[in-house]
Order: C-alpha cells, then sequence, then structure tokens
C-alpha cells in the first residue's frame, strides 16, 4: 500500500514547495492535488521540481470543462517533469457545477468521459509517434496537429489515468478503459466490496483486462486525538463532513447500501442552510462504517486491517492538517500504514 499527501485546497502557491519537501520527509510516497479552490496541475509542476522522487496525481482535475488537447498537453508536460510518476485523475462533477460554475454543456457524463479518455490517448500516441492525428467520436473529434504543436515524444508516453466515482457505471468504465479508480472519501468496506469493486471487475472482463490492472486509490477519513476533548472534536468534525456528503443525491447509493435513511432529512436541511446542525443527525456506527476511529499509534494498523488488498493507494482525509498531529508522529502514521 502506497500512502500520499493530499495538498490542502487552500495552500497558496508560494507554498506548494514547501509542502511538497515536507510530505517527502514525512516519508509519503505521492503527493495529490484536487480542483476545488486552485488550479490542480500548477502545484504538481512545482512540486515536480522540488521532490522528483515523489509520484504527482491530480485527484481530480474536472475534465469536461477542458478539451482533452488542452488536459493531454498539460499531462505530457508533468509525466516528462516528473520521470513518468505522473497520474492523471479525472472527474466529471456534477451537473450544476458543469452548468453554471463552467459555463460548460452537460451530456451522458459516462459516454463522455469514455470518449474523453480515448481522445486523450490518440492524442498522447500522436505526440509520441509523430502520426497525423485522426479521432472521431461522439463527443470529440481532432484531426489536425502540426509538428510546431506537436510537444514530441517523452521516455514515459503511457500516462495513467485514473477516473473518480461513487456509483456504478463509473466504476465499470475504470475497469473498461483504466489505470485506476479513485474511491470517494464517502464509501464504506461494504460498498467497495458489493458495488464498486464487482463493477470494475465486470467492466474489465468484458474487454479483456482484470480486475488487478486497475488500482484503487482513495482517502479515509480518520478520527483520532491524544485525549478524548480531541477524540470529540475529530468526531464532530468528520460528522459534519460525511452529512455534507450524505445531503448529496449523487451519494445516495452509498447510503441505500447500508439502509441509512437520512439522507433526505440531510438534504431537506442543506437547503434550509442548517449546515451547523447536520452533524448531528450522524450517528457514531456511521463515522465508525465510513472512516476509521484509532488513537494515533493505532491509525496504521486499523487502514491495514479495514482495506486489506482492496486499496493500492490511500491518503488520510481527515488527518494532514490536524494541529495535535506532530511530522514526527505522521511519520511514523505513514510508516505503520505502509
Amino acid at each position: 500500500m502506497q500512502v500520499d499527501y493530499y495538498l490542502p485546497s487552500t495552500t497558496p502557491a508560494r507554498d506548494v514547495a514547501n509542502q511538497a519537501r515536507r510530505a517527502a520527509e514525512i516519508g509519503f510516497d505521492g503527493f495529490f492535488t484536487a480542483e476545488t479552490a486552485h488550479d490542480p496541475f500548477i502545484p504538481l509542476a512545482l512540486a515536480a521540481t522540488t521532490q522528483p522522487g515523489l509520484t504527482l496525481g491530480t485527484a481530480i482535475a474536472v475534465a469536461f470543462p477542458r478539451s482533452p488537447m488542452i488536459t493531454a498537453q498539460v499531462a505530457w508536460d508533468l509525466a516528462e517533469m516528473s520521470d513518468g510518476r505522473f497520474i492523471l485523475g479525472l472527474g466529471t462533477q456534477v451537473k450544476p457545477h458543469i452548468v453554471r460554475r463552467f459555463s460548460v454543456d452537460w451530456t451522458t457524463a459516462s459516454g463522455r468521459l469514455r470518449d474523453y479518455i480515448d481522445a486523450l490517448r490518440a492524442i498522447w500516441s500522436s505526440f509520441q509517434t509523430g502520426e497525423s492525428l485522426r479521432f472521431d467520436s461522439e463527443e470529440y473529434r481532432f484531426s489536425l496537429i502540426t509538428p510546431f504543436f506537436n510537444p514530441g515524444p517523452i521516455a514515459h508516453p503511457d500516462v495513467p489515468v485514473a477516473i473518480a466515482g461513487v456509483g456504478p457505471q463509473l466504476a465499470r468504465l475504470a475497469g473498461e478503459r483504466c489505470d485506476g479508480f479513485h474511491v470517494h472519501p464517502f464509501h464504506t468496506v461494504k460498498y467497495l466490496d458489493d458495488v464498486l469493486i464487482p463493477n470494475i471487475a465486470a467492466g474489465a472482463g468484458e474487454h479483456g483486462r482484470q480486475l488487478s490492472d486497475v488500482d484503487l486509490i482513495s482517502t479515509v477519513f480518520v478520527v483520532t486525538g491524544r485525549d478524548e476533548g480531541e477524540m470529540q472534536k475529530a468526531m464532530l468534525a468528520a460528522k459534519q463532513q460525511i452529512a455534507f456528503y450524505a445531503s448529496t443525491p449523487s451519494y445516495r447509493a452509498v447510503l441505500e447500501t447500508h439502509g441509512w435513511d437520512f439522507g433526505e432529512e440531510l438534504n431537506r436541511m442543506s437547503r434550509r442552510g442548517e449546515w451547523g446542525a447536520m452533524a448531528a443527525v450522524i450517528p457514531d456506527d456511521v463515522v465508525a462504517e465510513v472512516g476509521v476511529i484509532a488513537e494515533p499509534d493505532g491509525i496504521g494498523d486499523a487502514i491495514k486491517t479495514r482495506y486489506g488488498d482492496r486499496i493500492a493507494r490511500v491518503g488520510y482525509y481527515t488527518l494532514d492538517g490536524a494541529p495535535m498531529m506532530s511530522d514526527e508522529q505522521l511519520a511514523s502514521i505513514v510508516a505503520a500504514t505502509r
């Protein structure tokens, strides 16, 4: 199991190099970014020049607002800068964000993402071989790339693609086409075993691939503390975030797998703006199903026990920025997890 550092979304660009050095010194294997308040690719370029030994990845970059050509070019550069240690993580986002935040038309997510991935690989093949670019699908058409705009071959042209998803359709697509699957942090082992992994395996089998061809990548909610007060504070923070996800219809399949019936109530509360009160709806046993509750020296063993051979790369969703966690303690947890 590889252990990855997830750059906090509030990190300004000027502090990325320091965070990359810190991640390497602690002992993390990878350095991942998300597309939230900042661009996900720029920090990885800074990390690549600061700590070239780290695996770099987006977890995730939103695909549809970007032409596959734009994404192909930046991924190509990062693959070269990192000496082949870059994982392109893509996500679909949800319709309101695509339409209202990015002002892009919405079409069927899984079909469009399939075409997107195929387009990327066609573009990369043209970059590497210099052959004409010819790609024509329902969603994308590419037929022009002159030498002036072709970056040319690199040492590691097979850029791994990992997609993020919650439901069975995107899990199946990962099995069909991808090198990795970003499991949303709002998941449980039962949901992995009953829904996601079987669909990844089915998609892989239908296209002559194996489940082992797809690395599962995820972060895990961690509730920890040095005393009962800190544990309760961490528990409340976890409940607040879980309540946010559980209020969103896109994640309802996780609730249905367990028979949890608080999704509609949380959705109504969110529409009324009652964000602060939503944590109280989440029982302690739900936090234990979704995350790991352990004292600091037991976190590594708890994660290994939970995931076994299911997850190839793991990060700590609610741990890296914990104020009570020194870098020395975090290094010990990383070593124990690995």
